[in-house]
């Protein structure tokens, strides 16, 4: 990968000498559809930077139940990834890719001189904790104030923007894991949207009609 082509996938960084240290000691590394890039526990080595792609970062509890938080796309990198590197703490989080996906794994001791060196890595890195900070406060809220109904809708409406298509390649029990509820209560509450016409199941699959989001924003 030279430089245009770096550029060109992070368009937030500019300066020629950061851009050739990111090719100069960063790593490319590719994942497959559903492979998990960190698991809770494991002491993160690198910052990652996605450059094709998507990444799901999900929250993990002592019994295993998870909790959506939010995606990872091109361009960006995982606050807490950051966190945990600079504290040299084990992750809190599992990062799975959503699609083929291709990052630039830049190590954590290049990460730790660049912020002293390049004004635009620190400015990328402060970008990345604020933007991943709003997006938690909206995991958070949704957890503390919203219905499942309407957490599932959102959720619905967050995988469709994501995947850029109406047809959700999923099953009741990953939502249900993603939203931390039992496949019960996600089945239920499909139906009922289904009962609307709002969506149609199939096997592994939800049919989503064009105008969802303005129906459940009516």
């Amino acid at each position: 990968m030279d430089i245009e082509e770096l550029k060109h996938k992070l368009p937030n960084i500019t300066d020629p000498n950061l851009l050739k240290a990111l090719i100069e000691h960063g790593t490319i590394m590719e994942f497959q559809p559903g492979k998990a890039i960190t698991e809770p526990g494991q002491f993160i080595k690198m910052v990652p930077i996605i450059l094709e792609g998507s990444v799901k970062i999900i929250r993990t509890d002592e019994d295993g139940k998870e909790l959506f938080l939010y995606y990872l796309e091109p361009g960006e990198t995982c606050a807490l990834s950051l966190t945990c590197c600079s504290a040299s703490k084990p992750s809190e989080i599992k990062a799975i890719a959503e699609e083929k996906t291709v990052l630039l794994a830049i190590p954590i001791s290049k990460h730790e001189e660049w912020l002293d060196c390049f004004r635009q890595w620190k400015d990328f890195v402060s970008m990345t904790y604020q933007s991943r900070f709003q997006e938690m406060l909206v995991a958070l809220d949704a957890v503390a104030f919203k219905r499942m109904d309407e957490r599932l809708m959102r959720y619905i409406v967050t995988k469709m923007k994501q995947q850029k298509t109406n047809e959700l390649q999923t099953t009741h029990q990953e939502i249900a894991n993603e939203l931390g509820t039992s496949r019960e209560v996600i089945s239920r509450l499909l139906k009922q949207l289904e009962k609307k016409k709002w969506i149609e199941l199939g096997r592994n699959v939800i049919y989503i009609r064009d105008d969802f989001e303005e129906l459940i924003s009516a």
